[in-house]
């Protein structure tokens, strides 16, 4: 299976459970990967043919940077489900969403969640 990736997609927001992080933005990094047939757009150089990144980063702005949620595994939930019905020719999606500032002791280089989903399942 072929793959079309964005990493590194940043974004200041509020998710989170505590209450400062809800009033408080911080930021947050999202990965996506989308699983399709890429063989007919390399074979005829055709937009058409496959899924446009552009409007996947769009997907993951609106939710990253729309309703503030308590997880960061609802906020990659609804950006696979959305990638998924906005994108037919896609198969599954994963969708990694890391909180390098969470709050917590201790030191670490990055929190996050990654998860991945097939189209009917």
């Amino acid at each position: 299976m072929d793959r079309i990736f964005l990493r590194g997609m940043t974004f200041s927001s509020c998710h989170g459970v505590l209450a400062h992080e809800r009033d408080i933005p911080q930021r947050f990094i999202v990965d996506a990967e989308l699983l399709l047939d890429l063989r007919a757009a390399a074979a005829r150089d055709d937009l058409a043919a496959t899924v446009n990144y552009a409007e996947v980063y769009e997907i993951v702005r609106a939710v990253a940077e729309g309703t503030p949620k308590r997880l960061i595994e609802a906020v990659a939930g609804e950006i696979a489900a959305r990638t998924l019905a906005a994108f037919p020719r896609v198969c599954a999606v994963r969708i990694a969403v890391h909180k390098p500032e969470a709050p917590m002791r201790g030191l670490f280089s990055d929190v996050g969640v990654s998860i991945t989903r097939h189209r009917g399942k």
